[in-house]
C-alpha cells in the first residue's frame, strides 16, 4: 500500500515539474499564509504545546498535557497545538477546561491526523513548513510533551531558531524526563564533546515533570524577557527550589518569588548593631 502511495506521489510531482504547474504551487502556499496571518494575530500571547497523536487518553501523559495546557489557560495563555489526537487533543481538552482560547493548527496527512473536538480555533494545512511558521510566530513559548518524529522536529527547530538568534527569549520546555532524560544526555555527552554544538546550548531548554514548574518557568522567562542560557536556567533553577521550599508560589508577589530572597513572614527584623565608641565604621 505505501509503494503505492509513494508511486503515486512520485508519479504526480514529476508531472507538475514536466508541465510547469509546480510554480502554481506558489499560491496556493501564498493563501495557507495569509490565511494563517489574518487568523492568528490578534490571539495575544499563546504556548505551542507538542506531542505525539498517538498517546491514548488513559496514558497518564495524557493527563500530563491536559493539566499544562489548562494551568496555561487560567494564566490567560491562548494554546495552539497541532489540532489532531492524543497529546493534541489534551492541550486543547485542558486549554477549554481552563476556560482558555484552544487553537488547532491541522494537517492533512493519509494517517493520523483526524481534527479533536476541543478547538475553538481550527486552521488546515497542506504543507508542514507554512503551518510550522505559525507555531512558531504567533507563540511565544514552546511545551514539548513526548512525541515521536513530528515533534522531534519542532523541538529541534526551535532550538535552531534560538541557537541563531532567529528568535530572541523564546522558552522551551520539555515535559517528561524518562522520556527525554536520555535524548537530553546524550545531547550532553555526544554531540557538545564532538563539538557540534556549544556546551551552553544543552540549557537552551529546560526539562521537568511538573506542570506547575513548566509554567511559571516560561511566565518567568517571558515577564523578564531573557533566553534560556547556563545563567539564566541555574537562576530559575534556585528561584523554583525556593519557591517549592517554602510552600510553593500561591499568594507571592513577583518580587518576592522572583528573587528568591522575599521577607519571610513571622521572623524579627535584627537591629543592626551600633558601634562601639573608639572603633571606626567600616565605611570610614
Amino acid at each position: 500500500m505505501s509503494k503505492i502511495r509513494d508511486s503515486r506521489f512520485a508519479r504526480d510531482g514529476l508531472a507538475e515539474l514536466r508541465t510547469g504547474q509546480d510554480t502554481w504551487q506558489v499560491f496556493k502556499i501564498m493563501g495557507e499564509f495569509v490565511e494563517g496571518f489574518e487568523t492568528l494575530r490578534k490571539i495575544g500571547r499563546a504556548v505551542s504545546i507538542f506531542g505525539s497523536a498517538r498517546t491514548d487518553p488513559k496514558d497518564p501523559v495524557y493527563k500530563l498535557g491536559e493539566e499544562v495546557a489548562e494551568l496555561f489557560a487560567k494564566k490567560d495563555w491562548a494554546v495552539i497545538t497541532g489540532g489532531g489526537p492524543g497529546l493534541m487533543e489534551a492541550a486543547n481538552r485542558g486549554a477549554k477546561k481552563g476556560a482558555g482560547l484552544s487553537i488547532g493548527l491541522n494537517i492533512e496527512l493519509p494517517m493520523e491526523q483526524t481534527p479533536n473536538p476541543y478547538q475553538d480555533v481550527e486552521l488546515s494545512f497542506d504543507y508542514f513548513f507554512a503551518r510550522k511558521v505559525m507555531f512558531v510566530k504567533y507563540a511565544q513559548a514552546y511545551v514539548v510533551l513526548p512525541g515521536g518524529f513530528g515533534t522531534m522536529d519542532e523541538f529541534f527547530e526551535a532550538l535552531t531558531l534560538v541557537q541563531t538568534g532567529k528568535v530572541d527569549s523564546f522558552p522551551i520546555v520539555l515535559m517528561g524526563k524518562d522520556y527525554f532524560g536520555g535524548l537530553v544526555k546524550w545531547c550532553e555527552r555526544t554531540m557538545v564533546t564532538h563539538g557540534t554544538v556549544s556546551p551552553g546550548d544543552t540549557s537552551l531548554f529546560h526539562l521537568t515533570d511538573d506542570p506547575e514548574e513548566a509554567v511559571e518557568c516560561i511566565e518567568h522567562f517571558a515577564r523578564h524577557g531573557v533566553g534560556m542560557n547556563p545563567e539564566t536556567i541555574k537562576d530559575w533553577k534556585r528561584i523554583w527550589s525556593n519557591r517549592k521550599r517554602r510552600g510553593g508560589s500561591q499568594g507571592r508577589g513577583p518580587d518576592s518569588s522572583e528573587s528568591g530572597r522575599g521577607p519571610r513572614r513571622g521572623r524579627k527584623t535584627r537591629k543592626a548593631r551600633r558601634p562601639k565608641k573608639g572603633t571606626k565604621h567600616p565605611d570610614s
